[in-house]
């Protein structure tokens, strides 16, 4: 059994790298919506790429326009924050009881 807990270990590890990582690339939209970018740049086009799908998608669900503040970034990060202390840890719990 001490296999498939340190299985589930690697994925709680790598799930919680790609959380992370997808929070700085919706950091970095956020401080990338407060200039005027060049839209042809290619890392503005890979960081708008990979999170307006989800940042459409919460748009789309919940009215997150107040006075021209855009909060679906927020929103988006506190789903982050969930998922990392919730799905991650439980995660990384079960694959230690396991062991």
């Amino acid at each position: 059994m001490y296999i498939v807990g340190y299985f589930l270990m690697a994925i709680a590890n790598v799930l919680n790298i790609i959380l992370l990582f997808f929070m700085w690339v919706v950091i970095a939209r956020a401080v990338l919506s407060w200039v005027n970018p060049d839209p042809f740049n290619p890392i503005v086009r890979f960081v708008h790429n990979i999170t307006e799908p989800v940042l459409f998608q919460i748009r789309k669900r919940i009215p997150v326009h107040f006075g021209g503040i855009d909060i679906a970034p927020v929103i988006v990060i506190l789903g982050i924050y969930f998922l990392r202390s919730f799905i991650v840890n439980s995660l990384l719990r079960f694959s230690t009881s396991l062991m």
